[in-house]
């Protein structure tokens, strides 16, 4: 059993909420065939406890206009890592130590993962995704990366300048 066409629209529709607010290692897994309860994970993560709070405000609305709302949501007191559930789907935003600590993709590491192309930037989105050099000449910064300065030098404190 794959997830439903209903789950890939709302848990693409998540993950490009997420990158419009500059989510990082985004990333959805197909977990239907070892969850009765869901179809989709959708993994995002964020830099700090404000930048959780607006990915997830972002998803809701975005998924509200699709029809779709939350029928819980779990830890959006602490923003360190919230989880909304819209049945289909499962979406987790958390902080960037929480991503890395509790690897949720490794987890789940035997689900398939559904492909996602950022539609803002025009690169895929997730682990090992490569950006355009004419993106990355714009300024843009893949997720992860450290930005380099114009003589290629990391500025290492993530602002991008000249040398």
């Amino acid at each position: 059993m794959t997830a439903s066409p209903r789950a890939v629209e709302l848990a693409l529709a998540a993950a490009q909420a997420a990158a419009d607010k500059l989510g990082r290692e985004l990333l959805i897994l197909d977990v239907s065939e070892r969850l009765a309860i869901t179809d989709c994970f959708v993994l995002a993560a964020a830099a700090n406890e404000r930048q959780v709070k607006g990915i997830v405000d972002e998803v809701e609305e975005k998924l509200r206009h699709l029809g779709a709302k939350p029928v819980r949501r779990e830890g959006e007191r602490e923003g360190q890592w919230v989880l909304l559930d819209f049945v289909d789907i499962v979406v987790h935003v958390q902080r960037d130590e929480e991503r890395g600590f509790y690897s949720l993709d490794r987890l789940w590491k035997d689900c398939p993962s559904i492909p996602f192309t950022d539609a803002t930037v025009g690169a895929g989105v997730g682990a090992g995704a490569a950006m355009p050099a004419a993106s990355a000449s714009a300024g843009s910064v893949p997720a992860g990366s450290v930005p380099a300065t114009e003589s290629g030098e990391s500025t290492g404190d993530g602002a991008v300048g000249a040398a």
